[in-house]
């Protein structure tokens, strides 16, 4: 019989506010994350002090930001008006203490009150505020959120504004790391919603002149945008969209410059309010998902006294723009009304290609109607008994359940039995499912969403995943791509990377496609085993190991045994990421990889390929060049 525990009046703790964010980090800042994500908790770290900045500049003070970020450093310097000097340790060390609660100092601004900054300062190795104001400055540093060094008010010729520099907790982030493209992307979306702000990061200049125009224009290769880009700005509230030829819908939303990565209240407005001007302007009742095949958009509208779903704010919920303004929904609705009404009869050339566009994917939907139906009925069946998938017991679409999970769910994507038959002996099975492939999945490139109903692979890893309707009930956060690292297993991981890209390529531009990074080598002797991701690392454990150790190359998945599978699958995952930036263009990275210029896939494969004979391993060099061949 299990022990009664006591509830009494020492049953009843009080946190103080530093241990509250250490014991309780979800609720501040969302997963924590090792950085192989783009919402892992170091971005939001990053975030929540340039949000201050930014807060500074909306409200007329200060053009340039400052912005260094090292391997496992953060300076952020503003030229604002500086926390006022008698509350600096306060403001970043008090709950419930900041400028954000008097709406004349901060109109619809990003930051609601003022907890970020003591998230960050209760989640850093070492924290340092100094803020400059009128010839005077005050300096004061932190390690874990307690108070290390209070340094008096001192004379300064600095400019005004505020300096944070920060570093991550290690014991909190575990095996963290900053992805340059990430943090690029961040400081980019800063600069469309703030024309006439400089930001200054890593000593490369980010400025944007045109807003969402620009971010358009950075997104999508504009010999691919069947119309220019359509750009509407009013009181507020600020749109940008075209229509492209690759499938799916791509969006990004803003609020009060957060960029908002779940969307919410404001993007579902913005998408039916598409639907319902078009309906209008052409007087016929168009399927929905005609109108918005192929779509391009972005929105960012200000709202006061924005409610968003979670601390992180990267879901509005609000329903109103302010206390007494028009709900979100109608506010945007009445926007698009008139502007892009307007715009479509002051542009009859972008009107008739929108319309082209429309009947184009009317077109196709008709067409695959039939295949679409057999496919399905197909899949249904198959999911009583789908031996392709393992699935796990918790789903990110799921209504109810925890955050925390539900952000750690992943599917393997993986290559024969042998390799499946580990992932799936070692596997989380709250978190982690298997998708098993057979053999090379077919090259996608070029061809219609047709084929993904008529290759029954496609087919099924569609429904696995649920996104046939879009990415709105994607089943798992994170989609890992885990193929042997050798030619075909390299060849493999492009044909799947091909079919993401060609008829989802929201997917992986929202962050959820990674690749596996898995052991090369087994190092050992009777004391100690090393697993080794690169020739570097095996360099460094012989030399470690001393003597003559025991080492092992795995050529394939298959070759490691579940129990050490369990170890490179677990909390200390390493994934890829698959990252779109600013520069990369779909249509143009498809045909480098996919098209038929196979000698750059051939240099491509090698160049990225740890081969035997790059290792000093000996081996079949003479095989390998006759596959890649082949390939």
């Amino acid at each position: 019989m299990a022990e009664k525990v006591q509830y009494n009046e020492d049953s009843i703790k009080s946190l103080d506010w530093r241990e509250h964010i250490r014991l309780r980090p979800g609720m501040y800042i969302g997963k924590l994350g090792d950085g192989s994500a783009q919402d892992d908790g170091i971005y939001v770290l990053v975030k929540e002090i340039l949000d201050n900045s930014i807060d500074e500049h909306m409200m007329g003070h200060g053009r340039t930001i400052e912005v260094k970020i090292s391997e496992h450093k953060v300076e952020v310097r503003d030229y604002g008006r500086g926390i006022p000097l008698g509350k600096v340790i306060d403001c970043v060390s008090k709950i419930n203490t900041g400028g954000k609660y008097d709406s004349g100092a901060f109109q619809k601004s990003v930051g609601l009150n003022g907890v970020g900054t003591k998230a960050v300062n209760a989640l850093s190795d070492y924290f340092k505020v100094q803020s400059y104001r009128d010839g005077e400055t005050k300096v004061a540093e932190f390690e874990k959120g307690v108070l290390v060094n209070d340094q008096k008010v001192g004379k300064t010729s600095d400019r005004n504004g505020t300096k944070i520099v920060f570093s991550p907790d290690a014991s909190v982030f575990k095996n963290y790391h900053f992805i340059p493209e990430y943090l690029e992307n961040q400081i980019w979306n800063y600069a469309y919603l703030n024309a006439g702000l400089t930001i200054n990061y890593n000593g490369k200049k980010y400025f944007s002149d045109k807003g969402l125009y620009d971010l358009l224009s950075n997104k999508v290769d504009e010999e691919a945008c069947r119309y220019p880009i359509i750009h509407l700005k009013g009181n507020d509230i600020e749109v940008a969209l075209t229509h492209t030829n690759q499938y799916g819908e791509e969006y990004y939303s803003f609020v009060n410059g957060q960029y908002t990565t779940q969307g919410g209240t404001h993007l579902a407005a913005f998408r039916e309010s598409i639907v319902k001007t078009v309906r209008d302007f052409y007087k016929k009742d168009y399927d929905s998902a005609d109108i918005r095949q192929s779509v391009v958009g972005a929105i960012a509208i200000r709202v006061q006294e924005p409610v968003f779903e979670s601390q992180t704010k990267t879901k509005l919920g609000s329903q109103s723009v302010g206390p007494d303004g028009p709900t979100v929904r109608t506010f945007v609705n009445e926007f698009l009304r008139v502007e892009l009404d307007n715009y479509l009869h002051k542009n009859p050339k972008a009107a008739d290609a929108l319309l082209k566009r429309i009947l184009q994917s009317e077109r196709e939907r008709k067409e695959i109607s039939g295949i679409k139906k057999l496919a399905n009925e197909r899949a249904k069946k198959a999911n009583l008994h789908n031996k392709k998938l393992r699935d796990c017991r918790v789903h990110y679409d799921d209504n109810k359940g925890d955050e925390e999970l539900k952000n750690e769910t992943m599917l393997f994507i993986t290559e024969g039995d042998s390799a499946s038959g580990s992932i799936t002996k070692s596997r989380n099975v709250q978190t982690q499912a298997v998708f098993s492939l057979r053999g090379k999945p077919l090259n996608c490139y070029g061809m219609t969403k047709k084929v993904v109903y008529e290759n029954e692979e496609f087919n099924l890893l569609q429904h696995a995943l649920n996104i046939e309707d879009g990415i709105d009930g994607l089943r798992y956060r994170k989609i890992v791509i885990a193929t042997d690292a050798d030619v075909d297993g390299m060849h493999i991981r492009l044909l799947i990377m091909t079919y993401f890209l060609q008829f989802f390529p929201d997917l992986v531009r929202n962050g959820h496609l990674f690749i596996l990074d898995t052991p090369l080598f087994r190092v050992r002797n009777k004391k100690e085993t090393i697993y080794c991701y690169s020739d570097e690392e095996r360099q460094r454990a012989i030399h470690k190991l001393g003597g003559k150790p025991e080492i092992t190359r795995f050529k394939g998945l298959g070759e490691i045994s579940p129990e050490e599978f369990g170890g490179f699958i677990g909390e200390d995952i390493r994934l890829e990421p698959i990252i779109l930036n600013k520069e990369t263009k779909i249509a143009d990275l498809l045909k480098f990889y996919m098209g038929k210029n196979t000698p750059d896939r051939q240099n491509f494969i090698i160049d990225n390929l740890k081969i035997e004979k790059d290792l000093d391993l000996g081996g079949e060099s003479k095989a390998e060049e006759e596959e890649i061949e082949a390939a």
